[in-house]
């Protein structure tokens, strides 16, 4: 007990400047994650292609994330964090800067894909801190409070983003205003470059080149089989076909990975009773947060004189959804610990913030006909994203052995990645399979493809309370956290 108190301040004195500059890190990925999304209409435009051709460049950047989540972690653990942290930046950067001068579709399309290495940032945040408070007693409680401290810097900088974007895309030319972003990702590499300190990996080994080609591979043909179900309806057999082809694939991925010695992902640790129930409820949460954006944005502009639903939403009242729902994330972020504290330790809060993302999108079905009402789904909702943004890459180092936190935390955004990614092509399924088309308009969503989207939200984010529930005792460590009673 003497040993551990002298110990804390320092640490915590330390750690204090770490954050301030990883809290620019995540400020320009508030930045990406804000910025683009207003303009979409202004970026076809500029592309000259179909507005709902936009839905590949999410499709490719999340499958591009998925993919190299599970590498960049292994490195993390291998030679450093700040270094992997350094080369996924630049990587960024280079995807931001190929964004402001790509001329085609296809040009911008791969340089939306290589801007998605950013996926990866937070993780390797999260594993700096967790490394940086190993001497001090009080590890998982400082991680979990540097970690709200990121998340709502980072949902903060979203707001900053979108409103930016929207202001300047009247005023600027797209390939000016594109190079906001890239200026901004630049300016961070070197921030990181100077402001974190560097520490050798806590892992030995190599890499598993042959298990990255399989799971390669396996989501490549999964997502695959999802664009055919995409493009040929619910009733495609080359789809289902596919689909069931990528589930082969994974299978022997698995085995193969559980042989290997040094796998690029330890389906090991993500299959133990500590681990698995959380990166099962990242995956499912990432239904929602992930795959449910766009019919949200799409609903809220539908016109309910034509369609018979709909906020009729302008421009302007998008922005005000989106900065309400970030705002809530940031609450949701910033008062975990709090909340931790309230409830009685990590589990609980976890839970309730999932069950309250899950009520927030039940709330859809019956009150979706005003604006005060999407105003409330969505704060609800977003309180419950924003602890559990924050909370399960800390939940997942806690979880794990000191040498592995950077796998494990990177796989919480990988497997959450993996979830949208399914998500987005289902509910792409959702809206259009059962879309009516006349010679005199274009095809449109039904009503009840929005109710079915906002169904599974809710119940993969129950799904997701049941899975941590699941969980053991000890899975989730409250070291130096004060519990209530």
């Amino acid at each position: 007990m003497t040993d551990t108190k002298p110990a804390a301040p320092t640490a915590v004195k330390g750690l204090a400047a770490i954050v301030g500059f990883l809290v620019m890190v995540e400020f320009a990925s508030g930045i990406l994650q804000g910025f683009y999304t207003p303009i979409f209409p202004q970026i076809a435009d500029h592309l000259e292609i179909h507005e709902g051709d936009v839905n590949w460049f999410e499709a490719a950047q999340l499958v591009v994330s998925a993919l190299c989540i599970p590498l960049l972690a292994r490195l993390g653990d291998l030679v450093g964090h700040k270094r992997v942290l350094l080369v996924s930046t630049a990587v960024t950067a280079l995807g931001s800067w190929w964004l402001a001068f790509a001329p085609t579709f296809t040009t911008f399309l791969i340089g939306w894909a290589i801007q998605g290495a950013y996926v990866v940032w937070l993780p390797l945040e999260i594993a700096i801190i967790h490394r940086r408070t190993r001497t001090s007693g009080r590890q998982e409680l400082l991680t979990r409070r540097g970690a709200a401290i990121l998340v709502g810097s980072l949902e903060l900088a979203v707001i900053v983003g979108a409103v930016a974007s929207g202001a300047l895309v009247e005023s600027l030319d797209m390939n000016v205003l594109l190079t906001l972003p890239a200026l901004v990702v630049t300016a961070v590499f070197f921030v990181i470059l100077v402001g974190i300190e560097q520490a050798p990996g806590d892992d030995s080994g190599g890499i598993d080149w042959a298990g990255l080609g399989l799971v390669t591979i396996a989501l490549g043909v999964l997502m695959g089989g999802l664009v055919w179900l995409r493009l040929d309806g619910p009733g495609s057999l080359r789809g289902w076909a596919t689909i069931i082809l990528s589930v082969a694939v994974f299978a022997a991925f698995w085995r193969f990975e559980k042989q290997h010695p040094e796998p690029i992902v330890d389906v090991r640790l993500l299959s133990s009773p500590a681990q698995w129930p959380v990166q099962v409820t990242a995956f499912l949460f990432g239904i929602p947060v992930l795959g449910g954006q766009i019919p949200l944005s799409t609903f809220a502009q539908a016109d309910p004189a034509e369609r018979g639903y709909g906020l009729g939403a302008d421009s302007s009242f998008i922005s005000t959804l989106i900065g309400i729902y970030v705002i809530t994330l940031a609450i949701g972020a910033f008062t975990l610990p709090l909340t931790t504290r309230l409830l009685g330790g990590v589990r609980r809060a976890l839970v309730v913030a999932c069950v309250l993302v899950g009520v927030g999108y039940l709330l859809w079905l019956p009150f979706h006909d005003h604006t005060w009402q999407a105003l409330i789904n969505m704060a609800v909702a977003g309180i419950g994203s924003g602890a559990l943004v924050a909370a399960l890459p800390a939940a997942a180092a806690a979880a794990a052995p000191p040498e592995r936190t950077g796998i494990a935390t990177g796989m919480t955004n990988g497997t959450k990645t993996v979830g949208g990614a399914i998500a987005s092509a289902v509910f792409a399924i959702a809206l259009t399979a059962t879309g009516s088309l006349d010679e005199a308009s274009e095809k449109v969503a039904p009503l009840g493809g929005y109710l079915t989207v906002w169904a599974v939200c809710a119940g993969a984010s129950f799904l997701a309370a049941l899975a941590l529930l699941a969980a053991p005792r000890h899975a989730f460590s409250d070291v130096g956290e004060p519990t209530a009673g």
